[in-house]
């Protein structure tokens, strides 16, 4: 088993003239939980398309548990364990939470359109095995008083951990967080906080967050990796990277409080 989850090679994006990323190199470790920041266009979530899939690394490579991901569909890459949450939410909002969950479930299903149609002995029995699972992750995260709520009902809060738990649905070993705290309180932030640390102890997984919020990027990540027009000027443990010149600079201005 490879040490390192995910490995980035040197990757390069171009769009026509312009370099969205430049030679970025970046490795995130098994159960690691690893911050990604940088100012508004620095290429965080350029990165985070190219990880799934969205875009082709122009150079370089991507590489997850040993294997190379360039060439293949994001739903491929989805099965081999790697889910992501977006900075605008992006639930199915006419669907149920549960069924919301249960929707990820399809990309593991082991029989086919075939078995869906008849309705046998083998998709009922894979049918009440996602029920059960689906039912079980919204427990965890005590959304299941709401399985029956349309998800776009739901208060913001519940709506950003529903998206997450939909993603967990997928079974992932590499679970991406772009922005997750955009637009929460105070109090929330610091909910979510625990709950980032309470996904990657229980499901055994690696994070790698994106966040604008420095109080939750320093407080939870032991490593940060830092982009700025698309070149990483900076990685390290949380202080140093408080007290690098090059990214007070460039994003943080000032020390962020403690």
């Amino acid at each position: 088993m490879t040490s390192k989850r995910l490995e980035l090679q040197s990757c390069t994006i171009r769009f026509g003239g312009l370099t969205a990323v430049a030679n970025f190199s970046m490795v995130v470790g098994p159960r690691e939980l690893v911050g990604l920041i940088g100012p508004n266009g620095a290429g965080k979530t350029t990165v985070f398309n190219m990880i799934t899939g969205v875009y082709q690394p122009t150079e370089g490579q991507v590489v997850f548990n040993g294997e190379r991901l360039n060439g293949l569909k994001p739903f491929v890459i989805t099965a081999k364990g790697i889910a992501r949450t977006f900075q605008n939410i992006r639930l199915f909002p006419s669907l149920t939470v549960f069924d919301n969950v249960r929707a990820a479930f399809n990309v593991h299903l082991a029989h086919g359109p075939r078995h869906a149609w008849w309705r046998g002995g083998k998709f009922r029995a894979e049918e009440a095995q996602i029920e059960t699972k689906a039912l079980d992750l919204l427990k965890i995260f005590n959304l299941d008083r709401h399985r029956d709520v349309m998800c776009k009902s739901l208060p913001y809060g519940d709506q950003r951990r529903l998206e997450i738990v939909r993603a967990l649905a997928t079974t992932p070993k590499l679970l991406l967080l772009d922005e997750p705290a955009a637009g929460m309180t105070p109090t929330e932030k610091k909910s979510l906080m625990r709950l980032i640390e309470f996904i990657q102890e229980h499901f055994d997984i690696s994070v790698l967050l994106v966040e604008h919020d420095m109080r939750v990027v320093m407080g939870i990540c032991r490593r940060i990796y830092v982009l700025d027009y698309g070149i990483k000027i900076a990685e390290g443990a949380p202080e140093a990277i408080r007290r690098d010149p090059k990214v007070i600079e460039a994003y943080l201005g000032e020390e962020p409080e403690s």
